[in-house]
Protein backbone atom coordinates (compact mmCIF):
# COMPACT_ATOMS: atom_id res chain seq x y z
CA UNK A 1 0.00 0.00 0.00
CA UNK A 2 1.20 3.49 -1.04
CA UNK A 3 1.50 6.00 2.03
CA UNK A 4 2.64 9.14 2.61
CA UNK A 5 2.21 10.59 6.41
CA UNK A 6 2.98 14.38 7.03
CA UNK A 7 3.32 15.58 10.30
CA UNK A 8 5.02 18.28 12.90
CA UNK A 9 2.52 20.59 11.52
CA UNK A 10 1.31 23.47 14.35
CA UNK A 11 1.08 27.34 15.32
CA UNK A 12 4.36 29.25 15.77
CA UNK A 13 5.67 32.59 16.51
CA UNK A 14 7.78 34.09 13.44
CA UNK A 15 11.57 33.20 13.85
CA UNK A 16 10.56 29.80 15.66
CA UNK A 17 11.57 26.09 13.85
CA UNK A 18 9.79 23.45 12.89
CA UNK A 19 10.74 20.34 11.90
CA UNK A 20 8.51 18.67 9.89
CA UNK A 21 8.29 14.35 9.32
CA UNK A 22 7.17 12.52 6.11
CA UNK A 23 6.68 8.74 6.39
CA UNK A 24 6.41 6.58 3.17
CA UNK A 25 5.66 3.27 2.95
CA UNK A 26 8.40 0.82 1.87
CA UNK A 27 6.95 0.45 -1.74
CA UNK A 28 8.35 4.56 -1.90
CA UNK A 29 11.64 3.27 -0.72
CA UNK A 30 13.41 4.28 -4.53
CA UNK A 31 11.19 7.21 -5.34
CA UNK A 32 12.41 10.74 -4.59
CA UNK A 33 10.31 12.54 -2.63
CA UNK A 34 9.49 16.41 -2.04
CA UNK A 35 7.83 19.05 0.01
CA UNK A 36 5.41 21.40 -1.57
CA UNK A 37 3.33 23.83 -0.12
CA UNK A 38 -0.04 26.14 -0.76
CA UNK A 39 -1.20 28.66 0.91
CA UNK A 40 -5.04 29.60 0.75
CA UNK A 41 -5.61 31.20 -2.74
CA UNK A 42 -2.60 30.54 -3.89
CA UNK A 43 -0.59 28.02 -6.30
CA UNK A 44 1.14 24.78 -4.96
CA UNK A 45 4.63 25.64 -4.61
CA UNK A 46 7.82 23.22 -4.53
CA UNK A 47 9.80 23.58 -1.90
CA UNK A 48 12.71 20.65 -2.18
CA UNK A 49 13.13 17.39 -3.57
CA UNK A 50 15.52 14.39 -2.47
CA UNK A 51 16.16 10.89 -4.04
CA UNK A 52 16.96 7.89 -2.14
CA UNK A 53 20.37 8.24 -2.88
CA UNK A 54 20.56 11.83 -1.01
CA UNK A 55 20.67 14.07 -4.08
CA UNK A 56 18.66 17.33 -3.65
CA UNK A 57 16.82 19.78 -5.79
CA UNK A 58 16.16 23.22 -4.03
CA UNK A 59 15.76 24.47 -1.84
CA UNK A 60 13.27 27.51 -3.82
CA UNK A 61 14.52 30.85 -3.64
CA UNK A 62 11.85 31.47 -0.88
CA UNK A 63 12.83 29.12 1.27
CA UNK A 64 16.56 29.39 0.45
CA UNK A 65 19.14 29.37 3.99
CA UNK A 66 16.30 28.51 5.78
CA UNK A 67 14.76 25.53 4.74
CA UNK A 68 16.87 22.18 4.40
CA UNK A 69 15.28 18.07 3.51
CA UNK A 70 17.23 14.88 4.80
CA UNK A 71 16.26 11.75 4.62
CA UNK A 72 16.57 8.45 6.52
CA UNK A 73 16.26 5.73 4.21
CA UNK A 74 16.45 3.29 7.36
CA UNK A 75 12.89 4.42 8.57
CA UNK A 76 11.52 6.02 5.70
CA UNK A 77 11.28 8.99 6.34
CA UNK A 78 12.09 12.60 4.79
CA UNK A 79 12.61 15.60 6.82
CA UNK A 80 11.79 19.44 6.58
CA UNK A 81 14.49 21.67 9.00
CA UNK A 82 12.29 24.93 8.90
CA UNK A 83 13.95 27.88 10.36
CA UNK A 84 13.81 31.61 10.68
CA UNK A 85 9.78 31.01 9.96
CA UNK A 86 7.80 33.89 8.96
CA UNK A 87 4.06 34.53 8.52
CA UNK A 88 4.18 34.06 5.05
CA UNK A 89 5.30 30.29 5.15
CA UNK A 90 1.89 29.63 6.66
CA UNK A 91 0.42 27.13 4.79
CA UNK A 92 -0.53 23.63 4.52
CA UNK A 93 2.96 21.56 3.62
CA UNK A 94 2.82 18.52 1.65
CA UNK A 95 5.34 15.35 1.04
CA UNK A 96 5.03 13.36 -2.25
CA UNK A 97 6.55 10.56 -4.66
CA UNK A 98 7.36 10.43 -7.85
CA UNK A 99 10.06 7.35 -9.71
CA UNK A 100 12.37 9.49 -10.61
CA UNK A 101 16.28 9.95 -9.95
CA UNK A 102 15.98 13.60 -11.35
CA UNK A 103 13.43 15.18 -9.21
CA UNK A 104 11.44 18.44 -10.76
CA UNK A 105 10.16 21.02 -9.43
CA UNK A 106 6.16 20.91 -11.34
CA UNK A 107 3.53 19.29 -8.92
CA UNK A 108 1.67 17.56 -11.96
CA UNK A 109 5.40 15.26 -12.14
CA UNK A 110 4.21 13.76 -8.47
CA UNK A 111 2.17 10.58 -8.59
CA UNK A 112 1.43 9.88 -4.68
CA UNK A 113 0.51 12.93 -2.26
CA UNK A 114 -0.04 12.79 1.42
CA UNK A 115 -2.53 14.44 3.16
CA UNK A 116 -0.55 17.43 4.40
CA UNK A 117 0.26 19.02 7.81
CA UNK A 118 -0.69 22.79 8.68
CA UNK A 119 2.00 25.27 9.63
CA UNK A 120 0.63 28.97 11.01
CA UNK A 121 3.37 31.52 11.46
CA UNK A 122 2.17 34.61 13.69
CA UNK A 123 3.59 37.68 13.52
Amino acid sequence: QVQLIESGGGLVQAGDSLRLSCRYSGTLSMYSIAWFRQAPGKEREFIAAITWSDIKTGPSDSVKDRFTISRDNAKNMVYLQMNSLKPEDTAVYYCAADQTVYPGTEFPLYEYWGQGTQVTVSS
